[in-house]
């Protein structure tokens, strides 16, 4: 059944492709991927996808623009060398934290992202936590998007105790938060904060003393959001901290923040490489995706009910 799958992987993240490979028994797809003189992007697919079931493996992470260009230009080789259906396999889709016009005169990035790889002819995407459910609307082609919750599902069942409360770290996150908490039969708490200022306090809406706390988000940028969350619960009198987030996009300054917090652990997948950045990184653990995606894209491939893996 998998004897038509070609697999190709971006510069992205090499190692997560390599490993989805392996999880399936499949070898990883040659192609060329270099820069021309001038910094275009240079691209060559090097064996026959003739009527193949391709997939791109490319998280538009840092440098986002780059890697972005760069799944294009794999997405159009593959479509004009005749693969039967091109899958664009994106653990992490950048430009995603701006799925709506919330002021005048602003672009909807994840919908502009969402047309172009449409008209680069892509058939499928397949994707992990997407940062808002509506981003799968954007596009007109089917979207398989991993939830967060099943990606640390074996992670959260080896820790937790029944103890815990989960935390969603703002407003935004609480749907998230609160899936996990029903999930693994557990309360919920809210970081509720009027203003991102320095003289605005944040408040924990919900109780945490004495208790272990995970925060849950979809990802962790700049590190604030996170730690402001943590050392609120630590200071409500909460026994243990410690956050799960899906993507570790970790801008800088970041894990130099959550060296400093009352953080204990942060658990990250692998949808981003976590390279080595600051003092933060002892806290630093990393759960792999490329199981889940790997049988995500042989339930694609077969035709069969991707939904049914997350019942």
């Amino acid at each position: 059944m998998l004897d038509r799958i070609r697999i190709f992987a971006g510069s992205s993240n090499p190692t997560l492709a390599q490993d989805i490979c392996r999880c399936m028994g499949l070898s990883l797809g040659s192609c060329l991927l270099s820069r021309f003189s001038d910094g275009e992007i240079r691209v060559e697919i090097h064996e026959n996808v003739r009527g193949a079931d391709a997939y791109v493996v490319q998280s538009t992470c840092r440098p986002v623009n780059e890697n972005l260009m760069e799944l294009l230009l794999l997405v159009d080789a593959l479509k004009r060398a005749s693969a039967a259906r091109v899958t664009a396999v994106i653990p992490y889709y950048g430009y995603a934290r701006r799925d709506q016009k919330n002021k005048p005169r602003v672009p909807i990035t994840a919908k502009m992202v969402a047309n172009l790889l449409t008209a680069a002819g892509v058939d499928r995407i397949i994707s992990c936590s997407l940062h808002a459910g509506q981003i799968q609307g954007f596009f007109k082609v089917p979207v398989d998007d991993i939830p967060g919750e099943w990606i640390f599902a074996d992670e959260l069942a080896k820790v937790l105790t029944g103890r815990e409360v989960i935390v969603a770290p703002d407003a935004a996150g609480v749907a998230r938060a609160r899936i996990v908490a029903e999930r693994f039969q557990l309360p919920l708490a809210i970081i509720h904060q009027e203003a991102e200022t320095s003289w605005s306090r944040p408040v924990v809406v919900g109780e945490v003393r004495g208790r272990p706390v995970v925060i849950f988000d979809d990802m962790v940028v700049t590190g604030r959001k996170l730690c402001r969350a943590a050392r609120a619960a630590w200071e409500e009198g909460a026994v243990e901290v410690v956050g799960f987030c899906v993507h570790p996009v970790l801008s800088e300054g970041a894990l130099e923040r959550i060296g400093a917090s009352p953080l204990r652990r942060v658990v990250v997948t692998d949808t981003i490489p976590l390279r080595s950045r600051g003092t933060g990184d002892i806290k630093m653990e990393t759960v792999t995706v490329a199981p889940i995606l790997a049988r995500v894209i042989e339930k694609a491939h077969e035709g069969a009910s991707v939904s049914e893996l997350f019942t």
